[in-house]
């Protein structure tokens, strides 16, 4: 990163996505080798989901109406029965394996994105050899904060229910009203702590933080400059969604595209797909600095460049707070 630290809070929406295209480029070899590395399996992963899950709902979806069709009792219909209680037991095992594999990909992707800014940021030598030594070693650490994320979502998810149901109970006649309303903040509440999340994967790596700590102290750098953060997570959800739903369409039964056109398709998302998460992940590490800079503490680059050597070491010691120097610095 060029810019002085002073100069980073002022990056807006625009601003953020310059500094990242100039990072990249600026070091697109070992990018080129992370994308290849995890970032095209993790893109894969993902489509592959959407092509599989597809053809096994629609199997599913065929064997259901079979058997509304189907007498009870009769061999056919016990058949029919085992049929689709195996389909379905095939495709939740599938959908659980595949959001494990899912989830250790994109933590090792954001392990190896932010580990090689931080070096871009010190001015450290950096190779690919060395960041896939480091990634399994800082991965826990993501996982960690993973898990205390989820928690949070699901408490979150129970607490807006019971109100949904409080809400919908005492205020029955407008309960259309009530929960459009209610739908709009629960999205926005969604959104803040999904956000808080992706920035506390960065603390995680950056910093002697991790699990709830890292999501507290994700927290209050986000403070001033939710918007922009939640702006960029929103496209990001948003285009995955979009991505998602192309597949899902191509992917179905009865549309008149050629085999050819298909495979085009699907290389096009594919392609989209990989520099989405590549960009997302820059831009979430980006977002890292400018909200550091927006509370006027800078990181001391020399004994953050020696801290980062221990990531290579035989032992993980994770990083102290008297490594990472936090300064207060006037603009």
């Amino acid at each position: 990163m060029d810019r002085e630290q002073e100069e980073v809070q002022f990056l807006g929406f625009f601003g953020i996505i310059k500094e990242s295209a100039n990072i990249i480029i600026s070091r697109r070899k070992i990018f080129a080798q992370i994308t290849l590395a995890l970032v095209l399996p993790l893109s894969l992963i993902f489509l592959g989901h959407i092509v599989i899950s597809e053809s096994m709902y629609g199997e599913i979806f065929i064997n259901e109406i079979r058997l509304l069709h189907t007498q009870m009792g009769t061999p056919r219909y016990n058949k029919l029965y085992d049929i689709l209680a195996s389909g379905y037991t095939a495709f939740f095992t599938f959908t659980i394996v595949y959001y494990i594999i899912l989830l250790i990909f994109s933590l090792l992707s954001t392990s190896a994105v932010v580990y090689t800014i931080a070096c871009i940021y010190t001015g450290k030598e950096i190779n690919f050899r060395k960041v896939m030594r480091v990634v399994p070693k800082v991965w826990k650490r993501l996982m960690l904060t993973f898990v205390w994320s989820s928690v949070i979502i699901c408490v979150y998810n129970f607490i807006a229910v019971l109100m949904l149901a409080f809400c919908t109970t005492f205020f029955y006649d407008i309960a259309r009203m009530v929960f459009f309303v209610f739908f709009i903040f629960y999205l926005l509440g969604l959104i803040y702590i999904s956000t808080v999340w992706h920035l506390a994967n960065v603390v995680s790596v950056m910093e002697d933080c991790q699990g709830l700590h890292a999501m507290i102290k994700s927290k209050k750098l986000v403070d001033g400059k939710t918007m922009v953060a939640a702006t960029f997570y929103t496209m990001f959800s948003l285009s995955l969604i979009s991505i998602q739903e192309a597949m899902a369409v191509i992917c179905a039964d009865g549309v008149p595209v050629p085999p050819s056109s298909k495979l085009g398709y699907e290389f096009l998302c594919c392609l989209i797909l990989v520099v989405l998460f590549s960009c997302g992940l820059v831009i979430q590490t980006i977002i890292y600095f400018v909200c550091k800079s927006y509370h006027q503490e800078s990181i001391d680059k020399s004994t953050l460049a020696d801290h980062l050597e221990v990531y290579i070491g035989e032992e993980y010691e994770p990083l102290k707070h008297t490594d990472i120097h936090l300064e207060q610095f006037h603009v």
